[in-house]
């Protein structure tokens, strides 16, 4: 792992009011990745957090935890599993299928990505209100893995995801109290 200064993060959030919709403050990762020193230092303190932590593989759900789940597995020196929603992944898969507020989803991993008892953190950009994560969480559990945790680079407090991840460890690289 790469040594990086502590940095203040939230500096290299952008607030964007009324994205996508009126009434929402949407926190945006994009001046963070285009700076080197702050994605470093991202992935430095996500590293940090899980070193002495036995895992076989980070998990992340497409699209932006795949932008923080690579390089953490390349930094922890695991494997990197993708979870890809429908008519994304080209072998045999695993489903989930999990209801949203307005509708449903479903997540697809391969049956070869994680194995009976592979200890996997799942890793997004992003804990809000906890669907997608929690999804994830659910879709490895009946694959058969032991998810010993989940690191997000932003976590937006006043949402409540932390609850829909049950007993799962959270870790969130900079907390939000308000959504």
């Amino acid at each position: 792992m790469t040594e990086s200064p502590k940095m203040d993060l939230y500096k290299y959030i952008r607030d964007v009011p009324d994205f996508p919709k009126p009434g929402i403050l949407f926190r945006d990762i994009t001046p963070l990745l285009s700076s080197p020193e702050a994605f470093q230092a991202t992935i430095d303190q996500l590293a940090d957090q899980f070193k002495d932590t036995q895992l076989d593989a980070i998990v992340a759900a497409e699209a932006r935890g795949f932008i923080f789940g690579a390089p953490l597995a390349l930094a922890l020196g695991v494997s990197f599993v993708p979870i890809r929603k429908p008519g994304k992944l080209p072998f045999d898969r695993h489903s989930y299928d999990y209801d949203l507020e307005y509708g449903s989803d479903r997540l697809e991993i391969h049956v070869d990505g994680v194995g009976e008892g592979d200890r996997v953190l799942v890793v997004d950009d992003l804990l809000a209100t906890g669907g997608t994560v929690g999804a994830c969480i659910e879709l490895l559990q009946k694959c058969g893995a032991t998810v010993v945790g989940s690191a997000f680079v932003i976590e937006l407090a006043g949402l409540g995801g932390v609850e829909k991840m049950g007993s799962c460890p959270v870790y969130s690289v900079l907390r939000y109290e308000e959504a």
